[in-house]
């Protein structure tokens, strides 16, 4: 149907190939079944469709109800994933007290704590208030940003039907989690929140949780956690609000509660904490956490104190440069993007003086500045997607860079933006270095053994494989686990990545990747499909030209020596 010539862009630093790359953007009709061939090598076979995004946008959502704690998943909506109330005995743990693995002694604390709803983490069974946020920050903000993405009745999950948006009611499940955590009124640092809660060793690995004693604990409160829980529960009252103004009110005095906790208590900067049944997320710089919060707060109370932290924050070196980080514009650990986002969405919040316009204004010059960045650096690499340096869930650091991509396109129309957004997520689905799909269930080649105790693929062992659209952590140039750590000395950076179960470094899922993966595919849903039935936002709603014929940047990658690699482009990526 097409024929033409590759480009020679020569090595590739990252990955040590030597590269060409196919543009094939003029082909612009729908079918199935396609291959792209060149130097006496085919590519897997690819469809082209307008509706591509729209099944791993429900998949990738699917995620976390699958990954809820403290209910039995029901087999009509999970599938072979179905399984009993794991931990339900999280409805009433004690906070850690004595001597942990680490010989430090933890003092008691008199009351029991209900926190049995929220999703598990990761690979593990942890639930930790610190990931929690962003993860329902990152949904609610999808929603927000277009009420219309995740109606009522859009997901397969229990609320299904009950005239609240689905998308809201699973943030909701994550939200309850952290309400519990909250320090009860009349005890020792009342209102803030403890940080995480899990068992004090790891399970071993498969594991189902059925087969154990519940012996798990919450642990010591931090500053990080309570900020996070101010400004998770502060954007959940008021996108809630018109739907449960009952629990919006509750929402915002948890919020509030933690707000005046983190404030009036000595800051407790998360280290080693006890255990090893889990994972740290440990904040040692906390000025990012009171922007956000303060930011959340101010946006559905309009007060005078929050909105003076708005401004001085603006002022601070970290959070004028966090949008354009060299690793990054948000994740668990460096918030203060959220806030600015947040605060787009909400303009009318701060345009009623001289200051507040003149922070919208560098809010928003901010993250343009970001996307221009991540514009830059997807020039600069030969697999085409804004990343350099490949951390630990560097799939979920493209992720967000791309959402800033997307504020952008929606800011100025600006079709490079979405056509720089469409190329990026090819790296994820196949168009990479392995010629590895890593989002499970995507494409000819994708993950199949991820770093999950549940999700283990052992169909004799009683354990399912992982479901589609649950997304890998991908190349980790520090790879340090049994499976990949032999790779740092043998392997280019954007190499190191095995898809084996023992792989925590380069292989876990986690509620943070998944979550802006969903925002991702359903904000191209959105853009490209038609039939999504999501009403478009922003000001480059329509940058296809409604039902006109395909268009964008459509362009494969080619290895010259050796086998072809990921020839995958925008609405060209096929569903095994």
């Amino acid at each position: 149907v097409a024929k033409g010539k590759t480009v020679p862009v020569g090595l590739d630093l990252s990955s040590q190939d030597p590269l060409h790359q196919i543009d094939f953007s003029s082909f612009k009709k729908e079918g199935e079944g396609f291959v792209l061939k060149a130097g006496g090598k085919e590519s897997f076979p690819f469809d082209i469709k307008r509706d591509l995004y729209h099944g791993l946008s429900k998949d990738a959502m699917r995620y976390f109800y699958l990954n809820r704690a403290g209910v039995a998943l029901d087999e009509g909506l999970a599938g072979v994933w179905a399984h009993g109330p794991w931990y339900a005995s999280d409805e009433a743990v004690r906070p850690f007290s004595g001597a942990d693995y680490f010989g430090k002694v933890w003092p008691k604390r008199d009351y029991v704590i209900n926190a049995g709803k929220g999703w598990f983490d990761a690979g593990d069974y942890g639930k930790y208030v610190v990931n929690g946020g962003i993860s329902v920050w990152t949904l609610l903000n999808l929603y927000e940003r277009n009420p219309t993405q995740f109606p009522d009745g859009s997901l397969k999950i229990p609320e299904a039907g009950n005239k609240v948006p689905d998308v809201l009611d699973e943030a909701r499940w994550e939200m309850d989690f952290m309400l519990g955590m909250q320090v009860p009124e009349g005890q020792e640092q009342a209102g803030m929140a403890h940080h995480k809660l899990h068992e004090p060793v790891w399970s071993p690995m498969p594991f189902k949780p059925s087969e154990r004693v519940n012996d798990r604990f919450v642990y010591t409160p931090s500053t990080a956690a309570t900020l996070n829980l101010a400004a998770s529960a502060a954007q959940m009252a008021r996108l809630v609000k018109p739907f449960d103004a009952d629990y919006a009110a509750r929402c915002l005095q948890a919020a509030e509660r933690s707000w005046k906790a983190a404030k009036e208590n000595p800051e407790f900067k998360y280290g080693t904490i006890p255990g090893t049944g889990g994972g740290n997320y440990d904040d040692f710089y906390l000025e990012d956490e009171y922007y956000w919060a303060a930011s959340e707060l101010f946006i559905p109370t309009g007060k005078d104190e929050y909105k003076g932290e708005i401004t001085k924050a603006l002022e601070i070196d970290r959070i004028v440069n966090a949008s354009s980080g060299a690793n990054g514009p948000m994740y668990w650990g460096n918030v203060a993007t959220l806030a600015h986002l947040s605060l787009m969405l909400n303009p009318d919040m701060l345009e009623s003086d001289a200051a507040g316009k003149a922070a919208l204004a560098k809010v928003k010059a901010l993250v343009m500045k970001g996307a221009d960045r991540y514009l830059g650096q997807i020039k600069d690499e030969g697999y085409l997607m804004p990343m350099f340096e490949y951390e630990w869930g560097s799939s979920s650091a493209v992720l967000n860079k791309l959402i800033l991509m997307a504020y952008a396109f929606d800011e100025t129309g600006d079709g490079k933006y979405l056509d720089a957004l469409t190329a990026s997520i090819d790296y994820l689905l196949g168009r990479n270095a392995l010629c590895k799909s890593f989002v499970a269930g995507y494409g000819e080649n994708p993950v199949h053994y991820p770093h999950h105790r549940f999700w283990a693929d052992d169909e004799e062992g009683g354990f399912p494989p992982p479901p589609a659209g649950a997304l890998s952590g991908g190349p980790n140039e520090k790879a340090n686990d049994e499976a990949t750590a032999f790779m740092v000395l043998k392997m280019a950076r954007s190499k190191r990545y095995a898809d084996d179960i023992r792989s925590y470094s380069t292989n876990e899922v986690c509620i943070n990747w998944n979550a802006p993966l969903a925002w991702v595919s359903s904000y191209l849903d959105e853009k490209n499909n038609p039939g999504s039935g999501i009403k478009p936002a922003g000001k480059g709603s329509s940058p296809f030209g409604g039902a006109g014929p395909i268009a964008g940047l459509a362009i494969a990658i080619v290895v010259i020596a050796g086998a072809v690699a990921g020839f995958v482009s925008r609405e060209r990526k096929r569903k095994k």
